[in-house]
């Protein structure tokens, strides 16, 4: 799959996994340092949220967007991913003044697992998953220009339908 950042184009590596399939597991570092995996998070909704890089605007902003809407749902589990270090999205989290789930890819893991990993730029490519409580896969953008921020409201309208 090919994503563009400011009309050049970028090639994701791998197979980015499509609705109704199951969500691949994988297992990464929060901030305070635990092993957190898709699979804690089982009988759960889910809210997946890829950015490339916590300390850009358009990241931050989708970051404080999923972080204010997601926790208005009940039942639902947001988690940010992005493959910056501890440090930067500690910094981040801290400058903002929010606590949440946010998990470093550092080892791209999760990058590679969901075909998320832009070569070209090092970065994951800025996408969003919900997945229902059975584990499935329910809605899935991958934004084509990366500069440009998630659709919110179907994200948001897909984790309600879920739960």
């Amino acid at each position: 799959m090919e994503i563009t950042r400011k009309g050049t184009p970028y090639q994701l590596e791998g197979i980015q996994p499509a609705v109704g399939e199951k969500a691949p597991n994988f297992s990464l570092s929060n901030l305070n340092g635990d092993q957190v995996s898709l699979a804690d998070f089982t009988n759960e909704v889910i809210v997946i949220s890829v950015i490339p890089d916590i300390d850009t605007r358009v990241c931050a902003q989708q970051t404080r967007a999923f972080n204010e809407k997601v926790s208005k749902i009940e039942g639902v589990q947001l988690l940010t991913i992005s493959n910056n270090t501890e440090d930067q999205q500690r910094n981040w989290c801290a400058g903002e003044g929010l606590e949440m789930e946010m998990l470093h890819d550092t080892s791209l893991t999760f990058a590679q697992a969901y075909g998320l990993y832009m070569p070209g730029l090092k970065k994951l490519a800025r996408s969003v998953f919900v997945i229902d409580r059975k584990g499935t896969i329910v809605y899935q953008e991958i934004v084509p220009e990366m500069v440009d921020e998630p659709d919110y409201e179907a994200v948001i309208e897909a984790a309600k339908s879920a739960r």
